[in-house]
């Protein structure tokens, strides 16, 4: 009877696992779609030090820990800010992937190269 119980457990298990490999599959493909088609966020600063590394973090949080699956770089584009909003975004760049910091005049090339990253 034992036996019995372990081998039910043991094969819906092992079903429920290749519906999930199956879903995962099919998953992937659609999201890679919507990955390199990415939606980007420019963010245009200038003398924001006290408020610029909540705002990005908290739009960091959204995209790694939530379901903001859509966006695919944040490009912080400062304008010519005289306080430390720049050197803040920098180093936030550092630990984030998704985070690319530039000023305001290499903003365009880097609208116009989006296609190759």
């Amino acid at each position: 009877m034992i036996e019995f119980i372990l081998n039910t457990i043991f094969w819906t298990l092992a079903i429920y696992g290749l519906f999930e490999i199956i879903k995962n599959i099919i998953y992937i493909g659609t999201y890679t779609k919507f990955k390199t088609n990415g939606i980007y966020i420019i963010v245009a600063v200038k003398n924001q030090e006290e408020k610029i590394e909540g705002f990005l973090r908290s739009i960091l949080f959204k995209i790694l820990y939530g379901r903001e699956e859509y966006l695919k770089n944040i490009i912080v584009a400062d304008l010519q800010s005289t306080d430390n909003t720049k050197d803040i975004a920098k180093r936030l760049a550092k630990e984030y992937d998704v985070l690319k910091v530039t000023n305001w005049k290499d903003c365009k090339d880097v609208i116009d190269n989006v296609n190759e990253n």
